[in-house]
């Protein structure tokens, strides 16, 4: 017998000042134990709909959901605006910021996926690019006047810069120079870039015509894609030295000093806050992560298997 969840709006709040708007998932094993998840935000499905009820069934106890961009999740963990149990990132680059700011130990690889480009089925492109041929490639589509493309922003989310490591391998692999900014344009293009949370759902409303996307969290919203080559997909760590390093981006910070990015392996980590309020629970959250059940569960949902080592 399958067991519901029921989810409420909660309110983060600091020295009064509002800081997030979240989704608190409450299991019906109601206990004085709650469990506080914070992910990155392509996540939601699997982790509210999947992984979070399934622990919380099994443990007895309640699940909390939170999630964002996880480079932006990571800043407010390390500055203690959010407190959490647990933290799932895609790449390595968030948890960095935890362990710099001293609040993690070792990061557990717990699954994988590439980058793909989603579309609306019932875009006027959507034939397009589902029949991407020679003749019509994906990236020429993307480049057609008129098709909006969708996209999350490069400061605070991963997936917002793989899409740019992506279409600058792209690029390179089809021989195609100046294919990324005809694209996206600028780096920063309002026009594009939406919340990590809210862009499939942008894309499902008709609001863009395609957009980035991880296989996984495409899959989970069961949205039509376009597979890509390994070569520009970030998802295969053979890639990584001799093809995927090859590219690279800048963006000027808040003080106007240029940050470059580079490229990270496709793979979620988890890892236990150290000023967790339920730091067996959560250790224990994260050693279910890479069980059995939790990995039928996030194939389920189109992820992968894990890649890589812990860090």
């Amino acid at each position: 017998m399958q067991t519901s969840l029921s989810c409420r709006p909660k309110v983060l709040k600091k020295s009064g000042l509002l800081l997030a708007l979240a989704f608190s998932c409450i299991s019906p094993f109601a206990t004085a134990e709650a469990l506080t998840v914070t992910y990155a935000g392509s996540m939601g499905v699997v982790m509210d709909n999947g992984l979070g009820p399934d622990f919380a069934k099994t443990h007895h106890v309640d699940y909390q959901g939170q999630g964002q961009g996880a480079y932006a999740m990571a800043r407010l963990l390390a500055a203690k605006k959010v407190v959490a149990d647990v933290f799932v990132s895609i790449t390595p680059g968030p948890i960095e910021v935890l362990k710099q700011a001293g609040l993690v130990g070792q990061a557990q690889p717990v699954a994988s996926t590439r980058m793909v480009i989603a579309y609306n089925p019932h875009s006027r492109f959507a034939q397009q690019l589902a029949q991407s041929t020679t003749a019509q490639p994906w990236w020429k589509t993307l480049s057609e006047p008129g098709l909006r493309f969708g996209r999350t922003d490069p400061t605070s989310d991963p997936q917002g810069q793989n899409i740019i490591f992506t279409l600058k391998l792209a690029e390179k692999y089809y021989h195609q120079p100046g294919l990324a900014q005809k694209i996206m344009g600028e780096v920063i293009n309002p026009q594009q870039i939406a919340a990590e949370g809210g862009l499939l759902a942008r894309l499902q409303a008709g609001q863009v015509d395609a957009a980035s996307g991880y296989e996984s969290a495409t899959r989970s919203a069961k949205l039509p894609y376009v597979v890509l080559p390994d070569e520009i997909n970030l998802s295969n760590p053979d890639y990584s030295q001799r093809w995927y390093d090859s590219v690279s981006f800048e963006v000027a910070d808040k003080q106007g000093k240029a940050k470059t990015y580079r490229p990270q392996p496709l793979v979620f980590y988890a890892v236990v806050l150290k000023n967790s309020p339920h730091p067996q629970l959560a250790q224990q959250f994260v050693d279910y992560l890479t069980s059995a059940q939790a990995q039928k569960i996030f194939k389920e949902n189109g992820y992968d298997q894990p890649k890589g080592k812990s860090f």
